[in-house]
C-alpha cells in the first residue's frame, strides 16, 4: 500500500500543481497558436500534440513506485510478503473503464480546441475558452453536489464578468482574410471544448469519489497516462485517415521560421500541453474542480498580456478591467477557503475541546 498523502503534503502537492497548470494554461495557447500563424494547418496533428507526450508521466510514476517499495520494505523488513503488498498497478478495473471514457471525451475536446485555435487570436479564443468556468461550476452543482458558499460564487461571477468585459472586443479580432462561416465555426467550436472541459472536471472529482479505494498521487498520475493515452489514440486515428503523418515532413520545409523550429515548435507543444494536463488533474485530486476551472480562468488574462508581447496583439481597457477583476475574483475564492478551513481548524482543534471543558462549570 502507498502511504497516505498528509494534509500538509496536499497543499505542497497543490501548489505544485497550480504551478505546473499555470505553465501548461498560459503557454498551451501561444504555443500552438505559433504553428498555425507560421504557416501549420494540421488540425488533427495540433489535437494529437495536446496528449501525445503521455510517456512523461512515467518519470514520477517510477519514482513513486520506488518510493512506495522502500516504505513497505521498511515497514514490513520482518514480513516474507513483501512483493505482494508493493503493486505496481494501483487502478482498479472499475476506474479503468471509467479513464477510458474520459479519454474519449478529452479526444474530442482537444479537436474542438484545437479547430478553435486555428481559427481564432489567441485573445478571443482564450476568452471563449474561459467560459469553462461556468460550465465547470453548473456540471459540479449536479456531478459531485459541490456545495456554494459566498465566496465561490462571488469569484465565479468576477471571473465570468471579466470574461464578457473581454468579449466587447472580441468582434474586431477576425484575422485578415479568415472567412466568416469558418470564424464562426471557430467560435462554436471553442466553445464546445469549454463545455466539455467543465463536463470532465466534475466526473474526474466524481471517479476519485466513487473510487472505493485509497486515491493516492501515484493513482492520480496513472489515472492520467490512460486516459491521455486513449485521447492520443483517437487523435492518432485522426491524423492516419487525414495523413498527416505524411504531410509533417513537407509543411515542415515551407514553416516561416524554418524546418528546425519547426520541430521545435513540435515538440514544445507536447510537453507545454502535458503540463496543463498534469497540472489539471493535480489540482482537482488536491483541492476540487472547481479549483482547477478558477486558475485556468484567472490566467485567461495573463495570456491575454503574454500574446500583446509575443504576437502584437493590442491590450484594450477591457483586457486592464478584466484582469483586475479575475485577480480580485481569484482572491475572493481563496479568502473563501481560508476561512472555512480555518473554521474546521477550530472546530476540530484538540485544544480547543480541553478549554471548553476546563471551562465548563
Amino acid at each position: 500500500m502507498e502511504p497516505q498523502v498528509s494534509s500538509k503534503m496536499k497543499k505542497v502537492l497543490l501548489v505544485i500543481n497550480c504551478i505546473i497548470l499555470a505553465v501548461g494554461t498560459c503557454g498551451a495557447p501561444l504555443v500552438m497558436r505559433l504553428y498555425f500563424i507560421k504557416g501549420g494547418k494540421r488540425i488533427w496533428l495540433s489535437c494529437w500534440l495536446q496528449t501525445v507526450a503521455w510517456p512523461i508521466n512515467f518519470i514520477p510514476l517510477a519514482i513513486s513506485y520506488f518510493y512506495r517499495r522502500k516504505s513497505n520494505n521498511n515497514d514490513d523488513n520482518n514480513n516474507n510478503n513483501n512483493n505482494n503488498n508493493t503493486k505496481v498497478i494501483l487502478m482498479t478495473p472499475r476506474i479503468f473503464m471509467a479513464t477510458i471514457g474520459i479519454g474519449i471525451l478529452q479526444g474530442f475536446t482537444n479537436y474542438f480546441y484545437a479547430y478553435g485555435i486555428e481559427k481564432l487570436p489567441v485573445s478571443t479564443s482564450g476568452l471563449l475558452f474561459a467560459t469553462q468556468l461556468a460550465f465547470t461550476a453548473f456540471f459540479a452543482f449536479l456531478i459531485v453536489k459541490l456545495k456554494f458558499t459566498s465566496y465561490s460564487v462571488n469569484s465565479v461571477f468576477l471571473l465570468t464578468i471579466g470574461a464578457v468585459i473581454l468579449s466587447l472586443r472580441s468582434g474586431g479580432d477576425k484575422p485578415e482574410g479568415e472567412p466568416t462561416k469558418e470564424y464562426i465555426l471557430g467560435f462554436i467550436m471553442t466553445v464546445a471544448s469549454a463545455a466539455l472541459t467543465g463536463l470532465i472536471f466534475p466526473l474526474v472529482e466524481l471517479i476519485y469519489k466513487k473510487a472505493q479505494q485509497a486515491i493516492t498521487y501515484t493513482l492520480v498520475l496513472e489515472f492520467q497516462t490512460v486516459y491521455c493515452f486513449v485521447a492520443t489514440v483517437l487523435s492518432t486515428i485522426g491524423m492516419i485517415i487525414n495523413k498527416d503523418f505524411q504531410a509533417i515532413s513537407r509543411e515542415a520545409k515551407t514553416f516561416e521560421l524554418g524546418e528546425s523550429r519547426y520541430y521545435v515548435v513540435i515538440v514544445w507543444s507536447a510537453i507545454i500541453l502535458q503540463f496543463y494536463f498534469l497540472g489539471t488533474i493535480g489540482v482537482i485530486y488536491s483541492a476540487s474542480s472547481l479549483v482547477s476551472g478558477i486558475l485556468i480562468s484567472v490566467l485567461l488574462p495573463v495570456t491575454e498580456v503574454l500574446a500583446v508581447f509575443l504576437y502584437g496583439e493590442n491590450f484594450s481597457a477591457e483586457k486592464g478591467i478584466s484582469l483586475a477583476l479575475s485577480l480580485w475574483g481569484f482572491a475572493s475564492y481563496f479568502y473563501g477557503d481560508y476561512k472555512e478551513n480555518k473554521k474546521r481548524e477550530n472546530i476540530q482543534s484538540p485544544e480547543t475541546e480541553m478549554i471548553d471543558k476546563t471551562c465548563t462549570p
